[in-house]
């Protein structure tokens, strides 16, 4: 039996995150901006996972992210991983974390919700159950499910 493996370019300096849930690889590009930052992107989707059966991975160059932004990424890849990339060895691997609050990073889905008419930043309580993950908006007191907020 032959086995086939493609290979990936490995990065000097940068982030790599993986384990992303198939098909959360674009909206990861989109909410953090990635392709906007005129770095070298390599992204693979639907890719063999044996953990997964299939995941997107992501590799930015002259990119870190921080613990603030591993959090954030927690709300679309709960269980992904984030290294830093230094001299094309792995110098960190960043822990996720759902915060308890959220702000200014997702409007609320409520249309009537003061934080649309107000120059107000959103803000949002996040509750975890079981993996189940809730935004509760501080304006209008509204609970939706996370895919809705952060699709919104």
């Amino acid at each position: 039996m032959t086995i086939h493996q493609r290979n990936v370019e490995a990065i000097c300096d940068g982030t790599v995150i993986d384990h992303i849930p198939a098909g959360q690889g674009l909206v990861i590009l989109s909410q953090f901006g990635l392709n906007d930052l005129g770095e070298r992107v390599t992204v693979g989707f639907n890719l063999t996972s044996q953990d997964m059966g299939h995941k997107d991975i992501i590799k930015v160059e002259n990119v870190h992210f921080n613990a603030e932004q591993a959090n954030r990424l927690a709300f679309f890849a709960p269980n992904a991983t984030v290294n830093v990339i230094r001299n094309y060895e792995v110098a960190e691997k960043l822990s996720l974390h759902l915060p308890s609050e959220v702000q200014g990073l997702f409007r609320c889905p409520n249309a009537n919700c003061a934080s649309h008419k107000e120059p107000v930043l959103s803000r949002f309580k996040v509750k975890s159950k079981d993996g189940d993950v809730k935004l509760r908006c501080h304006y209008c007191e509204k609970t939706y499910a996370r895919k809705l907020v952060t699709e919104a």
